[in-house]
């Protein structure tokens, strides 16, 4: 059972100076706990403790970092039931999904603890001419220092602990901010680096209004601001952040290539995964589907089959597929979406209704390329079919669009495997699977409007770390 009230970590130290945010159940909408909100004032606290806790952080052999980390995994494993019984009631995730991403963060933790001891460099030999004969160099990666994290709703632990965890590999002081509709599993976080031996006030976890946060982007104390968020906020922080580096994981509208030569059946399965797992609310969501002219109707017919199965209902019971949306405002925007594409022209092939927080698992073909559910980001239970002819051009529309974060291309071709990890303008490419698909240690991230940077702990760890160089004369 969840608790009535949890607190915040300021300078790694519980505090709750008040119970200001109310975090609802979001399949009941009734309130489930409180958690304290964090002033302007409180922000700035937390980031003079991260500077003063940077030369102890980076001070922190290898081995230490390590067991900090492995502190944390036992302790998750041990509190799984725990983190998925929030993470379900917080964000309405259906109660497998939520063991699954308590999973995640296990691995994700592991990960970096194994990752910890392997920060490397290289002798960088010098000598490329006369003049620098009697020079030989080195380089090592250093900790960047203070950092600020914004955490979203949808993936509360882990995507927190991409965050978090490569942090504490590297050694760099943090400032999180975790999305307000979500933010008890960020603080469970918090409790557990509260026992795992860290130097006073190398973290701190702090549920703020976004206005309280702006320190998070503007304050030049800290040297690397990690955003995971919409499109929209991410880009207007990068304009406000001043020198720090920034690392943007932002939005899609992530397309599936179907070709002929694929298994129908296995197509069908994965894309229902992909695209109405938490109620289509991923970044990676399939929302394009492009299917071969060849095997289209065959195709639809099966895949509004296994749409039409999926159950919706309370997220707690274990055959729960179709959960709730975070909340009714963004419900009702679907719903307005789904109307928009249909008055344009759209066919509906199922679902299109709504009950509250619940939106039907919905199909649509023939939809104009320029309506929202097929331009913009869904974040919703609503995926678009459309027929290709030839591979080349579909390639080309999967192209067509400001965002690029990863695609899923089912073929059994080599040759048009390849053709598609070169043509298309996304950071991932997944050949025989759903975009959706996500191991935690590989680089993961977008171009254009999908965002900058890669996470994956050790390319999080790279972007949290800078190169620092020696030279050595030899007289």
């Amino acid at each position: 059972m969840l608790h009535e009230e949890y607190p915040y970590y300021l300078a790694g130290k519980p505090e709750a100076p008040n119970y200001s945010l109310e975090v609802t159940d979001k399949y009941t909408g009734r309130v489930a706990a409180r958690v304290p909100l964090a002033k302007a004032a409180t922000i700035d606290r937390a980031i003079e403790a991260a500077v003063m806790a940077a030369e102890p952080m980076r001070r922190l052999a290898s081995y230490e970092r390590r067991d900090i980390l492995l502190h944390c995994t036992a302790q998750f494993t041990e509190r799984k039931d725990e983190l998925a019984e929030v993470l379900c009631v917080e964000a309405g995730k259906p109660i497998r999904d939520s063991r699954g991403e308590v999973a995640r963060l296990i691995d994700t933790f592991r990960t970096a603890a194994e990752e910890a001891p392997r920060i490397t460099g290289e002798v960088l030999p010098l000598d490329i001419s006369a003049r620098t004969r009697n020079y030989h160099g080195m380089w090592k990666r250093v900790p960047i220092g203070p950092c600020s994290f914004i955490s979203p709703f949808n993936f509360p632990l882990n995507l927190a602990a991409h965050k978090i965890a490569p942090a504490l590999a590297v050694g760099c002081p943090f400032v999180l901010k975790p999305a307000s509709r979500t933010p008890i599993g960020a603080l469970l976080i918090g409790e557990v680096l509260a026992g795992a031996g860290l130097p006073e006030g190398a973290f701190s976890i702090l549920p703020s209004a976004r206005e309280d946060a702006e320190r998070l982007t503007t304050d030049e104390r800290l040297k690397l601001l990690s955003f995971t968020g919409s499109p929209d906020a991410g880009w207007d922080m990068k304009a406000r952040a001043g020198r720090k580096k920034v690392v943007l994981e932002l939005g899609g509208n992530a397309a599936c290539i179907v070709d002929n030569d694929w298994d129908l059946d296995d197509a069908v399965a994965r894309i229902t995964i992909g695209a109405f797992y938490q109620s289509g609310q991923s970044c990676i969501s399939v929302q394009r589907i492009l299917v071969h002219e060849s095997i289209y109707d065959a195709f639809k017919e099966r895949l509004v089959t296994a749409t039409r199965a999926l159950k919706m209902g309370d997220p707690r019971e274990e055959d729960t597929f179709i959960g709730p949306i975070i909340s009714e405002g963004e419900a009702i925007r679907i719903e307005q979406w789904i109307r928009s594409a249909l008055d344009a022209g759209a066919t509906l092939l199922c679902g299109g209704n709504r009950d509250g927080v619940m939106v039907e698992p919905t199909l649509l073909e023939d939809v104009p390329e320029d309506q929202p559910v097929s331009c913009k980001e869904v974040f919703g239970p609503v995926a678009v079919l459309s027929t290709f002819r030839d591979f080349d051009e579909a390639l080309m529309r999967v192209n067509a669009s400001v965002y690029g974060l990863q695609a899923g291309v089912f073929t059994r071709d080599l040759y048009k495997a390849q053709r598609a990890w070169d043509v298309l303008e996304v950071g991932g490419v997944i050949i025989g699977d759903v975009p959706s698909w996500r191991v935690d240690h590989m680089p993961y991230g977008g171009v254009k409007a999908s965002g900058l940077g890669r996470e994956g702990i050790r390319f999080a760890m790279e972007d949290m770390t800078e190169i620092r160089l020696m030279a050595i004369r030899t007289p």
